[in-house]
């Protein structure tokens, strides 16, 4: 085998492992706003490119992207925020005429396994509203550190006593 193809073959193979997964996509109403949740577990230190999309009346419609361009009609109603494995769509004045199916596809630059791909269907009296304590539980470093730090407040109290 020649050296260099074989050097090709174990970065192929390395890159590969190193993909990014999504994990779970939800949705749920914020107000008057639709939020999707694409949860993905973090594989490569690779900058990531996102797309989040609709599919209505057979045809699918980008609503906010890094890897293609947004269409007119979401341009001013959506919005992206990415934290720590999780990347967030806003959708302002969400209404039963932005029901479809939701799409949320993940690239990591660099990444040659193609593109992470995960749908749900969104229909407006099904939704829940979304629970603020899943807001500040994005991140979670607050709350080990209460957690952690409780049985020294109880031993502060039992002492004081």
């Amino acid at each position: 085998m020649n050296p260099t193809i074989g050097i090709a073959v174990i970065l192929t193979v390395l890159q590969a492992a190193n993909c990014q997964m999504i994990k779970d996509l939800s949705a749920c109403l914020l107000g008057q706003s639709l939020r999707v949740d694409c949860r993905y577990e973090n594989k490569t230190s690779n900058p990531l490119t996102y797309e989040f999309s609709i599919t209505k009346d057979n045809r699918k419609h980008v609503i906010h992207s890094t890897i293609s361009v947004s269409e007119n009609i979401y341009r001013s109603r959506a919005n992206v925020t990415m934290h720590k494995n999780l990347v967030c769509l806003y959708l302002q004045s969400f209404t039963t005429s932005d029901e479809g199916v939701y799409m949320c596809e993940l690239k990591a630059t660099n990444d040659y396994t193609g593109n992470q791909i995960k749908n749900i269907t969104v229909i407006k009296d099904k939704l829940e509203k979304c629970a603020g304590f899943s807001l500040l539980i994005q991140n979670t470093s607050w709350l080990l550190l209460l957690l952690l730090s409780l049985p020294l407040l109880q031993a502060v109290d039992f002492v004081s006593l």
